[in-house]
């Protein structure tokens, strides 16, 4: 007869329990699996899925005592690694949106905003075009799937009960929004400049012909203008998100380097 006894709980918590909990904290905060499209039973379905198709592959878990204190450090660790990984991720995605509000301001068409259903906040419409853009990229070019790959060599860079993030690796991570902010910027410079030097010659104009009105002529000016500037523009979507991908993943790598 088949009996359940602490040995027996001791070890699946060990094998697939803790794996678990790194699995679904990183699936929790990255992009596309962590949007609210998708509800917390499918996060918690598929992260299960996940945990027993690669469970058998990884490495030796330690045994432990299903209710006892330590076992309870380790699942917070777990936790704080798999959301401190899709964490880095989120921010891959969230700089192209910080990129097209930057745009959208300088093109007046910061006031033209919407509902983002990823996130249940309030963007310009410009940035939820990028959004969608880049969520198309990163499933098209298998980007989920580096970051589960990355997932699964992070349990043997850092396996379970081995150590937690030290304290450089946090603030490096605190340091990413930097990165964040330095990346859409990057992203936003030519359509900046190409807009202020627009900016520049209306001014030029109705200094010259100040009988025209400048509200009425610059407004449709910088729409028209800058949507031809964002269309010129797509063709460097690609490198540049393939750039930042390559760096999302390196980062998210080397949290879990010992």
């Amino acid at each position: 007869m088949f009996e359940i006894d602490t040995a027996l709980i001791s070890g699946w918590v060990g094998s697939v329990m803790l794996p678990f909990f790194r699995i679904g904290a990183m699936l929790l905060a990255a992009p596309i699996f962590g949007t609210q499209l998708i509800p917390a039973r499918t996060r918690i379905v598929i992260a299960f899925l996940l945990t027993m198709v690669l469970a058998p592959n990884l490495p030796e878990m330690p045994v432990i005592d299903a209710l006892s204190v330590a076992t309870m450090v380790l699942i917070v660790q777990q936790l704080l690694i798999g959301i401190a990984m899709g964490f880095v991720m989120q921010l891959l995605l969230q700089l192209f949106v910080v990129g097209g509000q930057i745009i959208a301001m300088h093109m007046a068409l910061g006031f033209a905003s919407m509902v983002d259903p990823t996130n249940g906040v309030t963007v310009t419409v410009l940035s939820q075009f990028h959004l969608m853009l880049v969520t198309l990229l990163f499933v098209s070019l298998n980007g989920h799937l580096a970051m589960i790959e990355v997932l699964t060599e992070s349990f043997y860079a850092l396996p379970v009960g081995a150590g937690f993030i030290n304290d450089n690796m946090l603030w490096t991570l605190a340091g990413r929004a930097t990165w964040m902010f330095s990346s859409a910027m990057l992203l936003a410079l030519p359509a900046i400049a190409s807009l202020m030097i627009i900016n520049y010659s209306l001014g030029i104009v109705t200094r010259a012909a100040p009988q025209l009105n400048i509200f009425a002529l610059g407004f449709p000016s910088m729409l028209i203008i800058g949507l031809c500037i964002i269309w010129l523009l797509l063709g460097s979507y690609v490198p540049l998100f393939d750039r930042f991908t390559r760096e999302a993943l390196d980062m998210m790598a080397f949290l879990v380097t010992p």
